[in-house]
């Protein structure tokens, strides 16, 4: 059999490289490409130890977890101690990630006379895994699992920061509720020029019951301005409250969207809650959120400043005495 030295350890500097730098990623912690290459530098040259039968002594669990601990000095420093055993718990985590992904991986690949033809019961009575694993294999299977890794974690991330800020809107025009979830987006500054009021977005399919029938389609397909030409006085009960806010879209023109003037807006967003008046509420003919968790984009003027009380502006009694 021929070993290639030179091959493995590069496979290992590799392989323990991309573990300390998702690790770097995870933890948020400055990444100095130097010092994350002396760190697995250092674990490579250990698994070419390997084949050096007087240095068997040093493959024992206290010798790998005192390695383990030295390259995260190597690579991150100590910092302190909390910050230290953080560091060494998102490096465990990842590498037992990956070593579980590439043997899933390996064992969904194979079919079941494979599986079954590697498994065998001991005398007493356990059962016993033969576990071949191709170079190639391995190594290919870390990237893919690491990088699998990376994305979900991500993903969960962007999730809990989305969550921090999606509140509970409820709009009331003329008696009539809708409530559904909302997103907070901070850079949102669309406004009625004129009376600089704010404007907070909601899908259209919300108001259907209230909305004429050929309005979802028309608005879908845009141009809500020829859609107000046409309206009847007696196929709209809430015409004197519509209004068209221009404005000027991403990689588009300038447009226009349909508004309605409610009554008053309450949203809640964690333990604070806020009441608005003067608020207009965008129609889009589409889909807010491509995994619907929201269908309204709140504007930040509507939400008070999170160090504030709850707000104590009521709803008000008389809609009728509200201007635009």
């Amino acid at each position: 059999m021929v070993v290639y030295i030179d091959l493995i350890f590069i496979t290992n500097l590799l392989i323990d490289g991309a573990l300390l730098w998702l690790t770097a990623w995870m933890r948020k912690q400055r990444l100095r490409w130097w010092r994350i290459t002396v760190s697995a530098a250092v674990g490579a040259l250990y698994v070419v130890m390997m084949f050096l039968p007087e240095l068997s002594f040093m493959y024992t669990f206290i010798i790998k977890f005192a390695l383990s601990l030295w390259m995260l000095w190597i690579a991150f420093g100590f910092g302190s101690l909390q910050n230290y055993i953080r560091n060494m718990g998102a490096f465990y985590i990842i590498n037992f990630a990956a070593a579980g992904g590439i043997i899933g991986i390996h064992y969904l690949l194979q079919n079941t006379g494979e599986i079954f033809n590697g498994i065998w019961y001991t005398a007493s009575g356990g059962l016993s895994f033969e576990l071949k694993i191709g170079f190639w294999f391995t190594f290919i299977m870390c990237f893919v699992v690491l990088m699998w890794f990376k994305f979900v974690h991500s993903s969960r991330r962007k999730l809990e920061n989305r969550h921090e800020y999606m509140g509970e809107v409820t709009v009331e025009i003329a008696g009539y509720r809708v409530s559904c979830k909302g997103l907070l987006d901070t850079g949102n500054q669309l406004a009625d020029p004129l009376t600089r009021t704010p404007v907070m977005v909601m899908e259209a399919l919300l108001w259907k019951e209230k909305l004429p029938v050929t309005w979802l389609e028309r608005l879908t397909e845009g141009e809500p301005d020829k859609l107000v030409l046409e309206l009847d006085d007696a196929e709209f009960e809430w015409r004197d409250r519509l209004r068209l806010v221009p404005y000027r879209g991403v990689n588009r023109g300038s447009a226009f969207m349909l508004a309605i003037k409610p009554d008053f807006v309450e949203i809640r967003i964690g333990d604070q809650t806020s009441h608005a008046v003067k608020v207009l509420i965008g129609l889009d003919g589409g889909s807010l959120s491509g995994d619907k968790s929201y269908q309204a984009i709140i504007h930040p003027d509507l939400v008070q400043d999170a160090r504030s009380v709850t707000a104590d502006v009521k709803p008000p009694v008389a809609p009728s005495t509200l201007s635009s």
